[in-house]
């Protein structure tokens, strides 16, 4: 849904907010400007080239209706060894046939969307969730390749600016893009036409930019009211999807209990190594992985369970 004209009269917030991830304190974030489309993508940021003997075409079809691949490509034999990890990580089972009811954690509400922090399943799989757009690593795009790595992108205008295509590129390996907000305010406690404002404005920001109408919003810090879910209702979002399980430098933390379960959501951002203790974007990714591996899961896609 596009933003309504009388939107366009707010005020473009001018002050970035001072932190990093959407759960915890950081650093100071850099600032790119808010509300810019993306320039169209240049030779400079083609696909690169997959492995020797492999097409690295991007997965076909009409697939979900953000414009998404229907599924995520399988993994090339072997890439593993390339990214540091010990063992392949293990295919998703087929996703169910029917959804399973989704496990709420605000009162569900006609109009509104629902809260969500994890899946209820008994898979043994988890769900990644990557956030902001801060760091922009061209291995990353051949790692999440090579693996076959399904993950949700929930993006932020503020630290992407003109570089949309890049999470361009991942949704043409078949990982979808959420909604984050134009500037990654706390939201909960603000009147509703500034939610409105960076909620919508996000939606005009990936309709320019990309061609979506994303159905997943993700509140900066996981905080949210009922100002907004109103506003999300309104730019057409269904879902708003928190999490349990957050990656930090050094390892998983747990919002409750200690370990994974089943249907667990987690938080990962778009971060170098000068937000992540020295370590690459694809360090931390594979960091991640063997930790889910070691506790007996795999990664399967979100928007297959929800």
């Amino acid at each position: 849904m596009m933003i309504k004209a009388g939107l366009s009269r707010f005020l473009v917030l001018t002050a970035a907010v001072a932190l990093t991830g959407c759960g915890a304190l950081g650093s100071p974030r850099p600032h790119s400007g808010a509300g810019k489309a993306a320039d169209p993508p240049s030779s400079a940021s083609a696909a690169p080239h997959a492995p020797s003997g492999t097409s690295g075409a991007p997965t076909s079809g009409s697939g979900h209706e953000d414009g998404s691949p229907p599924s995520a490509p399988a993994a090339f034999p072997g890439a593993y060894r390339r990214w540091g990890l010990d063992r392949p990580l293990a295919p998703p089972p087929r996703p169910p046939a029917v959804k399973p009811p989704p496990a709420a954690i605000w009162p569900p509400t006609p109009g509104l969307p629902t809260v969500i922090r994890r899946v209820a399943t008994t898979d043994r799989v988890v769900f990644l969730t990557l956030d902001d757009g801060i760091e922009k690593d061209p291995a990353f795009v051949d790692q999440a390749r090579d693996l076959g790595l399904p993950f949700t992108q929930f993006l932020e205008d503020e630290v992407i600016g003109d570089h949309y295509d890049y999470f361009g590129r991942l949704r043409e390996l078949g990982n979808r893009i959420g909604n984050h907000t134009l500037t990654h305010p706390k939201l909960a406690g603000q009147d509703y036409d500034t939610q409105l404002h960076e909620i919508c404005g996000q939606q005009d920001v990936l309709h320019r930019s990309l061609g979506l109408e994303p159905r997943l919003f993700r509140p900066p810090y996981g905080e949210y009211d009922r100002t907004t879910l109103r506003a999300a209702a309104e730019c057409g979002l269904r879902k708003v999807v928190l999490w349990r399980a957050e990656m930090e430098p050094d390892g998983l933390a747990y919002r409750s209990g200690d370990g994974l379960r089943p249907g667990d959501i987690i938080l990962a951002h778009f971060r170098g190594p000068d937000l992540s203790k020295g370590a690459t974007m694809t360090d931390m990714i594979t960091s991640l992985l063997r930790e889910i591996q070691a506790q007996g899961f795999t990664v399967a896609r979100l928007e297959d369970y929800i």
